[in-house]
């Protein structure tokens, strides 16, 4: 049995941002699930690695953390999700920024 105590995760969908808007504009889409909780000052964030779909002969890895968590619901239906403001890793000479939002921690409750 692990010493560790498990926290909560959270799922992440997206499409990032068009990029070689002059050359072969494209985007990517991507989903993942983040790593637990890292405690940070101010409250915790989470890591999420994942990649993008392929676009003719590429992908993007992301490796990125959110940002804190933004409170949603109230009283026992309280949830949060965490706000993600990033860019991919450069392949086929460039990147994509892109905007998203996790989903919702632990969406059925307790």
């Amino acid at each position: 049995m692990s010493d560790c105590t498990q926290t909560h995760v959270h799922e992440v969908v997206g499409s990032v941002r068009l990029a070689e808007l002059t050359e072969d504009p494209h985007n990517h889409r991507f989903a993942g699930v983040t790593e637990e909780v890292i405690q940070v000052p101010g409250g915790h964030i989470h890591a999420l690695c994942t990649r993008t779909d392929f676009y003719e002969d590429h992908f993007h890895p992301i490796h990125i953390k959110t940002g804190l968590p933004v409170p949603v619901g109230e009283g026992d239906d309280a949830r949060h999700i965490h706000f993600i403001d990033a860019e991919t890793k450069v392949e086929d000479g460039h990147s994509h920024e892109f905007i998203a939002t996790t989903l919702i921690d632990n969406p059925i409750g307790d």
